[in-house]
C-alpha cells in the first residue's frame, strides 16, 4: 500500500470550482481509507507545486490542463504514478472530434456529427434539426446548446466556439432516447445509470446541483449489458486505464451512441462514477485507494 499520496485539484479551467469539490471529497475518503494525503489546490499550469516524496497522486481536475495531456505528460517528466489515464489517451478523448474518429474505426456508433469554425458560424446548418452544439474540446456541457430552430444555430455556434481553444464548434444530429452513463475502471463496467433531467436536457446545472437530476438504475438486460460492452471496447480502443466514465444516448430501438469519454470524472456528493462505484460494491474510501493502487505513469 501507498502511504503518501497529493490530490491535485483546481486549475485555471472553468471547471476549477468542481475540481475542488471533487478534490476535498477524495481527501476525504483516501483518509479514510489509511492514507497520508497532501491536498494541492494548483494555481499554474504546472506540477511544481506537488511536493517531493508523494508516492502518487489522485488527478482530481476537470478540464483543461487536468484532461488534455498537460499534467500527465509533466508528471510522466517526474516519473510520478497517477491516476487515469495517460497523456495519449487523454489528449485523445478531449478532443471529442478525434475520439469519435478512432470509434469510427473500431465500428462504435457516434451521432453523425460536422466542425463548424467560427467564421461558419452565420451559414445555415448543415445538419438536420433538432441538433446538438458543443465546444469540441472542453467539458461540463459548458457551451452546450440543443437548436431546435434555424434562428439559434448562429448564437449555439459561437457561444461553442468561444469555449472553445481552437475556435470551432461541433454539431451533431441529436439523438431522441435515454441518458446513459458508464463507468469503467480497470476495464469493466459498472452499474448502468440513467440520468433523468429536467426537460430531458442535461446541462450544467442538472449536473451539478443538488437534486438537478434523477439517477436509475436500469434493470439489468440484452441491452444493458450490451452498452457495457460497448463502454468497455472504447475503453480499450483510446488505451484508457484506470476510471472513466463513458456518456450515451440511447434509443427506443436499442442502438446506442458514445457522446464522449470523460477521462477525469467528477467525485462530488452529485457524481455518477462513485455512485455506480458503490452500487458495485466499492465504498467511496475504497474506491478511491483501489485507483491509487493502480496509478502508472506513461502511456
Amino acid at each position: 500500500m501507498r502511504q503518501q499520496v497529493a490530490v491535485v485539484m483546481g486549475g485555471l479551467s472553468h471547471e476549477s470550482e468542481i475540481s475542488k469539490r471533487s478534490g476535498e471529497a477524495v481527501v476525504k475518503a483516501l483518509q479514510e481509507a489509511g492514507y497520508e494525503v497532501v491536498p494541492v489546490c494548483i494555481t499554474q499550469e504546472s506540477v511544481a507545486e506537488v511536493p517531493e516524496g508523494v508516492e502518487a497522486v489522485f488527478i482530481a481536475l476537470h478540464g483543461g490542463y487536468g484532461e488534455n495531456g498537460g499534467i500527465q505528460r509533466d508528471l510522466d517528466a517526474r516519473q510520478l504514478p497517477y491516476t487515469g489515464p495517460g497523456a495519449w489517451t487523454s489528449a485523445l478523448c478531449m478532443d471529442k472530434v478525434a475520439t469519435k474518429a478512432e470509434l469510427a474505426k473500431a465500428g462504435i456508433l457516434t451521432p453523425q456529427g460536422v466542425t463548424v469554425p467560427l467564421v461558419e458560424a452565420e451559414l445555415p446548418c448543415p445538419l438536420p434539426l433538432p441538433a446538438v452544439v458543443k465546444p469540441p474540446r472542453d467539458g461540463s456541457s459548458v457551451g452546450l446548446s440543443k437548436v431546435t430552430s434555424a434562428d439559434q444555430w448562429t448564437a449555439a455556434v459561437r457561444l461553442a466556439c468561444a469555449q472553445d481553444g481552437a475556435g470551432e464548434a461541433l454539431a451533431e444530429v441529436y439523438i431522441p432516447g435515454r441518458e446513459w452513463a458508464v463507468g469503467v475502471v480497470n476495464g469493466k463496467a459498472l452499474p448502468v445509470i440513467e440520468i433523468v433531467a429536467p426537460g430531458g436536457w442535461y446541462d450544467f446545472q442538472a449536473k451539478y446541483a443538488v437534486g438537478g437530476s434523477q439517477h436509475l438504475y436500469p434493470e439489468e438486460s440484452e441491452l444493458t449489458r450490451k452498452v457495457q460492452q460497448i463502454a468497455e471496447a472504447a475503453y480499450a480502443v483510446t488505451r484508457c486505464r484506470g476510471a472513466v466514465r463513458v456518456d450515451f444516448r440511447v434509443t427506443d430501438e436499442g442502438e446506442a451512441y458514445i457522446l464522449e469519454i470523460n477521462t477525469a470524472p467528477g467525485c462530488t456528493a452529485t457524481s455518477l462514477l462513485p455512485e455506480a462505484a458503490a452500487r458495485a460494491g466499492l465504498p467511496f474510501p475504497t474506491f478511491c485507494a483501489q485507483l491509487i493502487e493502480h496509478a502508472a505513469y506513461g502511456d
